[in-house]
């Protein structure tokens, strides 16, 4: 790898781990000792005074007090109507501490003002010649409008495993039957922490790889997606270093590129 392809790959890294601009402290369930999330100082107080199912913790941190479920939807109904969060999607997300446990759900537009971590699965499509699909999100999505992404990533929704996801968003996103493609693997996990416009944003990644056979062709079905092209390897590492993909897809298909040694010298 030469140093200017070092240093755009480096650039990409750093732009993936980024600590919150302001403090962040922890969120606790009441009379839980693990963290599941963060909130700024600020934005807990606000909640406080509005009467929210939230109080200050002795040993530091807030706690959300009360059954789960309803106090976290509490707490994101509120950031809902004063624009504090993202466009409600009615999606539940699962709320995982910091050992691991599934504690409560929660709507997804208020995971990131809550520090909360997500769980998303990517999956890099290559064609049998050795191409790359890849989608080109739709212009009216909240997050990314634009973009390019990989063939398909999708958040991993509560009651569902990454499994799961896999085949639901291959389908929904990319119209293709998992069973269909050839050589479906687990390739790497990765995770992401940067600010974001409605929060701090903590994202694990579970990375898979397959190969669309020559007789299919991805057709998005959710209306998520504009577009799809399956690129050569020089034309994609072009647009990586363009900066045409979103973040999360960039850190993923670099990493995908480096397992095969094909953006040495690029």
């Amino acid at each position: 790898m030469t140093a200017s392809a070092a240093g755009w790959i480096e650039d990409l890294r750093r732009r993936g781990d980024v600590a919150p601009p302001a403090t962040r402290e922890a969120l606790f369930l009441e009379g839980a000792d693990a963290a599941f999330g963060s909130i700024e100082r600020g934005l807990a107080q606000r909640a406080v005074a509005a009467g929210l199912p939230l109080a200050a913790r002795a040993a530091g941190g807030w706690s959300a007090r009360g059954e789960p479920d309803a106090a976290l939807e509490a707490i994101a109904r509120w950031l809902d109507q004063r624009r504090l969060c993202s466009r409600w999607r009615g999606e539940a997300l699962a709320v995982v501490d910091a050992r691991g446990r599934t504690v409560a759900r929660i709507e997804r537009a208020a995971v990131r003002a809550l520090g909360i971590a997500t769980h998303a699965v990517h999956l890099v499509g290559r064609s049998a010649d050795g191409g790359w699909w890849v989608q080109q999100r739709a212009v009216d999505k909240s997050v990314d409008p634009g973009l390019w992404d990989t063939l398909m990533g999708g958040l991993v929704v509560a009651g569902e495993t990454t499994a799961e996801t896999l085949v639901r968003e291959t389908a929904e996103e990319a119209g293709l039957d998992l069973t269909a493609l050839q050589e479906v693997r687990r390739a790497d996990r990765i995770t992401v922490r940067r600010p974001v416009s409605d929060g701090y944003m903590i994202e694990h990644i579970e990375v898979h790889e397959a190969i669309v056979p020559p007789r299919l062709r991805p057709e998005n079905r959710d209306g998520e997606v504009a577009r799809f092209e399956c690129l050569a390897t020089p034309e994609l590492v072009d647009r990586l270093r363009a900066d045409a993909f979103t973040l999360e897809a960039a850190l993923i298909l670099v990493g995908a590129l480096e397992r095969e040694d094909a953006i040495r010298g690029r």
